[in-house]
Formats: C-alpha cells, sequence, structure tokens
C-alpha cells in the first residue's frame, strides 16, 4: 500500500486583490457588448435608395472572348470594359463567371465552336433607366469588338438584402 499523500493548506488571495482584477474582467466583458443592438431581419429595411417593395430583375450577359485554345487576345480588353462601362453604370455590384460556350454549325460534321466566355450577372431594380443602361452595355461591347451580339437573359429576382 501507498503512503498517504500529504495535504497542502490552500492559500486564499486577499480580497484586495481579487477587486481589480474583478473589475478589469467586467469591463472587458462590457466593452464587447453592442451599444445599440438591431434586430437582423431578412428584408431591407431603412434604405429610402433600395425600397423593399421595388421589383427586382437578375439579367445575365454573355460575352464572347475568343475561340477556346487560342491566346486570350480580350482579357486586356475585358477588364477595361468591365472598369469603364459596367462599374461606373452598376456601382453596388456585379459578378463575372468565366464561361465557354459550344455549339455545332448547322448541316455539319465539323467540330463544335468553342468560345471563350466571361458571364456577368447583375442584379436590379426594374425600371427604365436599368433596363437602358443594360442595353447600352450590350451596345458598347458590340461596338468595341465587332461582335455581332451579346446573349441577354432576364428574370423576375426575389431579393433581399
Amino acid at each position: 500500500m501507498h503512503p498517504p499523500i500529504p495535504m497542502r493548506p490552500v492559500r486564499r488571495f486577499p480580497r484586495l486583490l481579487l477587486l481589480p482584477a474583478t473589475a478589469v474582467v467586467v469591463l472587458f466583458l462590457a466593452g464587447c457588448a453592442s451599444p445599440t443592438p438591431r434586430a437582423v431581419t431578412a428584408t431591407l429595411r431603412d434604405d429610402p435608395a433600395r425600397p423593399a417593395a421595388a421589383r427586382w430583375i437578375r439579367t445575365e450577359l454573355y460575352f464572347g472572348l475568343g475561340r477556346l485554345g487560342e491566346p486570350e487576345a480580350r482579357a486586356a480588353q475585358w477588364q477595361t470594359y468591365l472598369d469603364r462601362e459596367v462599374t461606373p453604370r452598376f456601382p453596388d455590384g456585379l459578378t463575372v463567371l468565366d464561361a465557354y460556350g459550344q455549339w455545332r454549325r448547322r448541316g455539319g460534321d465539323a467540330a463544335p465552336g468553342r468560345l471563350l466566355s466571361k458571364v456577368l450577372i447583375i442584379l436590379h431594380e426594374d425600371t427604365p433607366q436599368r433596363n437602358a443602361e443594360i442595353e447600352a452595355l450590350r451596345l458598347a461591347w458590340k461596338q468595341a469588338t465587332g461582335d455581332q451580339s451579346v446573349l441577354r437573359v432576364s428574370q423576375p429576382a426575389d431579393v433581399s438584402f
């Protein structure tokens, strides 16, 4: 059998040392609290520029940048277009996706065509001005590149912030 383990006396901290430590902990925790708690909701509120009742549209624009496998000759042109044409018209935000399109020519057994592409997604209010700005984007790209088309897909969107 093992000999008993001797017990050491428990030391107690003087109360004067505990008071400053407690005060520091309370002040720290008080600093973590939010001074003005706000209710979190799933709808947009208190923004007169974007009323919650506005109708929203999701517009996707598809831009061709060149044939797949060829050097990306239009990459710099795309970035300039995005900075000069798109962002000034839609400064609140947009999304750009890299993509490629594929199609088969009519009446032929030739290999499918493949095109490097960018997909621009913009969520915007359904107004005549926003519609005109979308059309201006399409026209600006076609004029800058000589492309025949920029595909547009628009559909209603249920949006909240």
